[in-house]
């Protein structure tokens, strides 16, 4: 009689690192006999794959915990672990207040997760938030199962030494480090050999990369995008996110030349006002950040901004709030994030008096209300353009496939199945809220 494959159930949280951190775990325990479920209560390992930048992130994790916790108690053999920011920043203590948990592993400590499983099935409670020094990638097993989607995210550079007073990545992810470009390129050329024909670089600050080359020099984030570009079969190429300190000359000549690197940047800003920027120490100013935008833009004249944005930041009075608007306004963003500052322990900014929540509240709602202008407004002025899609999906109604435009909307089509995986030329014909729709040309 054939024994059962084990199952796995992963619930991710947070970034698209978590994303790539997930399928990476998946792949680690499936060299053990792990095969993935979308069900939870039918999976003999649970992993909640955690990220601590939003707000109430830990409670979050816990109030998902006590859902779990009946499951353990209908299976006593399942196992329930932790892993990614919020299990660096909580540790020990994520056991003490919720005993249905077996492990905990931090972000730079997953490949040991085996181990740790193996731990966690003979009754210990096993723990990892060591950032050791080894490569944790050159421990994971290579990739082998083909892509469930034509796109895939690859992790270049982890960690951040920017310490921006708001954030919690340096304590969490670490150092800023960068994988060696020939690990990434092999890696690069197995996700094509899979079928992905768009690959998006990740990392803290993914434009700080600066991996050991092949060459025996050091590469720089432009560097590894035009290796990329001579891969046979990868079609586009993108990264996030990035840090405007870290925006050099070469990777805006790229942003024109590389026809691979698509017409879309995600580049936040945080804050319009100076004041409040070196409060944040962000470490650029309003007019640095619109002087590289500029440059941006006349290297790639019909590139997407993406930003993110916080209010409410600990002594932001109106007129700061008014900076921010005034940037809005200079740069235009065709999408954008933006949310309420809220404390994270041990960062500088906790210690600080708040903006009320009802002056942040209202900020918040001026602010996207112009970013939705903004966005809309990029919307319409596809309109009758012809662009590419790289088709990922059925869409909803029959004969619909979806996918991505080079500037990263999602656009509908009506479309032979035969398409999904390929890239396409279109024609939009209609601009919705958060969609395209278009027409094979």
């Amino acid at each position: 009689m054939t024994e059962r494959p084990k199952k796995l159930h992963v619930k991710t949280y947070g970034c698209q690192m978590n994303v790539y951190d997930s399928e990476r775990m998946a792949e680690a325990m499936g060299a053990q006999g792990y095969v993935t479920t979308d069900r939870p209560e039918d999976a003999d390992l649970i992993l909640l794959n955690t990220c601590h930048i939003r707000e109430k992130a830990a409670e979050k994790v816990y109030s998902e915990l006590g859902r779990l916790k009946p499951l353990k108690a209908a299976n006593p053999d399942l196992r329930i672990g932790v892993a990614g920011c919020v299990a660096q920043a909580e540790g020990a203590e994520i056991m003490a207040r919720q005993p249905a948990v077996d492990l905990v592993v931090g972000p730079q400590a997953y490949h040991r997760l085996p181990s740790l499983v193996a731990r966690a099935q003979a009754g210990e409670q096993a723990l990892d938030t060591d950032m050791p020094e080894e490569d944790k990638f050159e421990h994971l097993p290579q990739l082998r199962t083909p892509a469930t989607r034509p796109t895939a995210f690859l992790t270049v550079q982890e960690g951040c030494d920017k310490f921006c007073a708001f954030c919690v990545v340096p304590y969490t992810r670490g150092a800023e480090v960068s994988r060696p470009a020939a690990r990434l390129l092999s890696e690069a050329r197995a996700l094509v050999d899979r079928g992905v024909r768009e690959i998006t670089l990740l990392g803290q600050n993914v434009n700080a990369y600066h991996g050991d080359g092949p060459d025996g020099g050091t590469w720089s984030l432009a560097d590894l995008i035009w290796a990329l570009d001579g891969i046979e079969g990868l079609e586009r190429i993108r990264f996030t996110t990035s840090h405007p300190n870290d925006m050099d000359d070469a990777l805006i000549d790229a942003h024109g030349t590389c026809s691979k690197l698509m017409p879309y940047l995600h580049l936040p800003v945080q804050s319009g006002s100076d004041k409040i920027l070196k409060a944040m120490n962000r470490k650029h100013t309003a007019a640095s950040y619109i002087e590289i935008i500029d440059r941006l833009r006349a290297a790639r004249p019909d590139l997407l901004l993406s930003g993110d944005f916080i209010v409410g930041f600990p002594g932001e009075t109106e007129e700061d709030f008014q900076d921010t608007l005034r940037l809005v306004e200079r740069v235009g963003y065709g999408q954008a994030y933006s949310f309420k500052y809220s404390a994270r322990p041990g960062t500088p900014a906790a210690e600080k008096a708040h903006v009320s929540d009802d002056v942040a509240s209202d900020r918040l709602q001026r602010l996207q209300a112009l970013l939705g202008q903004q966005q809309q407004a990029a919307q319409q002025a596809m309109v009758g353009r012809e662009t590419t899609v790289l088709f990922e999906k059925a869409g909803r109604q029959p004969g619909q496939l979806v996918g991505k435009s080079e500037h990263l909307q999602a656009v509908h089509v009506v479309a032979p199945d035969s398409l999904r995986g390929q890239v396409a030329r279109v024609r939009v014909t209609e601009a919705k809220r958060n969609s395209l729709a278009a027409e094979l040309i």
